[in-house]
């Protein structure tokens, strides 16, 4: 299986949910972060920026040959950088939007294109790692939230266009987690805001969020293929 962003925060810990179970993983990394240390045997490493469409093919096919194939796909790989639209300037806002959508919808997409055909013969699960920000908006990162938008609705979209070769595809929509990036916002003087949030006076831990792909990637979860999970710890219903 290849995670994408596996180095730290959710796809970390998805990496190594899936390692737990006993499963060989392809960590996918930008070489800017530590490749984390999983349990088992038979782990690769693949190097690709997610931007670049001929990098995103060669880093797929590698992890299927170096795996002797691939069953599921997780993209969690994003990034998320603040742009306010009254206080960006019209040249930081073309790049940041050109940036986001090119590397958390289009680098997703692209991958999900390349995995498909290791999958198209054998059947397989592709989750993707939307957020609750798809749902609700994200006024200072606007690129963000459409991007995760755009990752539901692709989402439902390879559901529909894969099921026919066994292949089922879902997606988690997670709120505040628990990790490296978020780190200095909850230990800051909003830190006591972002926790209330849900009414479990709390945010995510990243093992909780890999614990739902790790089902979702399951054979038992087949016919989850085309839902969207929220895991926000009823900080923000929809209906």
């Amino acid at each position: 299986m290849l995670v994408t962003g596996a180095t730290r925060g959710i796809g970390r810990a998805v990496a190594i949910a899936f390692a737990e179970s006993g499963d060989r993983v392809a960590i996918h990394h930008r070489g800017s972060a530590p490749l984390p240390s999983l349990p088992g045997d038979g782990h690769v490493a693949v190097l690709a920026d997610l931007t670049d469409p001929d990098a995103v093919r060669a880093m797929v096919d590698e992890a299927a040959e170096r795996l002797d194939g691939l069953d599921v796909l997780v993209n969690n790989a994003g990034v998320y950088t603040p742009h306010p639209v009254l206080e960006t300037s019209y040249e930081q806002w073309q790049h940041e939007w050109r940036r986001t959508l090119d590397t958390n919808l289009i680098g997703a997409a692209n991958t999900i294109w390349c995995a498909a055909r290791h999958m198209r013969e054998r059947g397989g699960r592709i989750v993707n790692v939307s957020s609750r920000g798809a749902f609700r908006g994200e006024p200072g990162q606007a690129a963000y939230g459409a991007s995760k938008a755009g990752l539901n609705s692709l989402t439902q979209s390879m559901a529909v266009a894969l099921a026919p070769y066994g292949i089922a595809v879902a997606a988690v929509a997670p709120g505040y987690v628990e990790t490296d990036m978020t780190n200095a916002h909850l230990k800051s003087e909003r830190g006591a805001d972002i926790r209330a949030q849900s009414p479990f006076n709390r945010v995510a831990a990243a093992s909780e969020i890999a614990a739902a792909v790790h089902w979702l990637a399951s054979p038992a979860a087949e016919w989850a293929s085309g839902t969207i999970i929220d895991l926000n710890g009823a900080s923000y219903l929809r209906t």
